[in-house]
């Protein structure tokens, strides 16, 4: 597989006990922990990097972070998201 995001089994960057975490979402704790405190919403745009956001070229790309960082974003909680395109 090719590009900047993507799955490959047996990945050996995983950490031993790096699996498990991720199986049962115990990875998303540190991110559940700034929902209760207030810095982040249960569905909100996935926050990015600095260097990610700057790479962002138009002002409707950027819109979408004047708002709270989310643990999930509304693409990941709709029907159709294997259906949806990056610009809709």
């Amino acid at each position: 597989m090719s590009g900047p995001a993507f799955k490959i089994k047996n990945d050996p960057r995983i950490i031993p006990g790096g699996s498990f975490l991720r199986w049962h979402s115990l990875d998303e704790l540190p991110q559940l922990w700034n929902v209760l405190r207030g810095d982040m919403s249960i569905v909100g745009p996935r926050p990015l990097s600095r260097r990610d956001y700057d790479l962002l070229k138009d002002d409707w790309q950027r819109k979408r972070f004047s708002m709270r960082p989310g643990l999930t974003c509304t693409w990941q909680v709709s029907a159709s998201r294997n259906d949806v395109s990056f610009m809709d």
